[in-house]
């Protein structure tokens, strides 16, 4: 059984986030995780490799710097890493960074599976991992809550509103897990040693297969950003100090009337 999961090195939103002039994120300049959704996917597969053997592959898309979230899905337990960097892939919104990424998929025969998380927490769009089953024409199961393999086809439990799906496909099949789906593992010593010394292998434009330079980066992205911003800080506020409760009240529905609230 081969596995892939899709991971994506994401801001730190705790750190705080940092714009280019163009209104894309400024990755470089900021502190990263590994997308939380997309590590309950890489749990998942680790999963599948303690049950059945599977071999997995970490495929991430980003700056030279995203091989760090390679190296820590490889302490984890995955096998291979797969870094995809360009400087033609920048700025890419989910079309293009689904087209990016099914091109680099294509380079890897007879895989099974496909995990991608949900969404990103940089984003939040849920398109990416439904986009890139699109290109590579195989069936997609998103918001998966508990997944089960049943020879050639896999059985997932399927997040819908306040019931759920039972869901079966034969593979090769993509899943977009949920954080709710598991709680993944830690790194180990031995995998953290393991990992820093790890090859990495690195793919850039010229490996993507059946892709058109104008669906890549910026250029090939429909999305266009109008206007980003950091946290808007508000102000304090007005303080008022009265002397009785009641003059207090009177305070309260007064503003509470001159701003139609009641």
């Amino acid at each position: 059984m081969k596995v892939i999961v899709c991971i994506k090195q994401v801001p730190d939103t705790k750190g705080g986030v940092k714009f280019n002039p163009d209104g894309t994120l400024d990755r470089g300049a900021m502190l990263t995780i590994m997308n939380p959704d997309d590590k309950a996917g890489l749990e998942a597969a680790l999963r599948l490799k303690d049950q059945y053997g599977a071999e997995v592959t970490a495929i991430t898309m980003g700056l030279p710097k995203a091989e760090e979230v390679l190296r820590e899905a490889m302490a984890m337990g995955a096998d291979k890493g797969i870094l995809v960097t360009d400087r033609v892939l920048g700025g890419a919104d989910t079309w293009a960074t689904s087209t990016t990424i099914a091109g680099a998929i294509r380079n890897i025969p007879d895989y099974d599976i496909i995990f991608t998380g949900r969404q990103a927490i940089d984003g939040d769009t849920a398109q990416v991992g439904p986009q890139i089953a699109e290109h590579l024409g195989i069936p997609v199961i998103s918001y998966a809550e508990d997944i089960k393999v049943d020879g050639d086809s896999v059985v997932v439990k399927r997040q819908y509103e306040d019931r759920y799906h039972m869901i079966k496909a034969k593979t090769p099949v993509l899943i977009t897990a949920l954080s709710e789906l598991n709680d993944p593992r830690y790194m180990t010593p031995g995998g953290i040693f393991d990992a820093l010394d790890a090859e990495i292998t690195t793919w850039g434009r010229a490996d993507l297969i059946d892709v058109e330079d104008g669906d890549l980066g910026l250029m090939g992205s429909p999305t266009k950003i109008a206007k980003a911003s950091d946290k808007v800080r508000k102000g304090a506020g007005e303080k008022v100090v009265l002397d009785t409760p009641d003059e207090s009240v009177d305070y309260i529905m007064d503003k509470l009337l001159t701003n139609h609230i009641v």
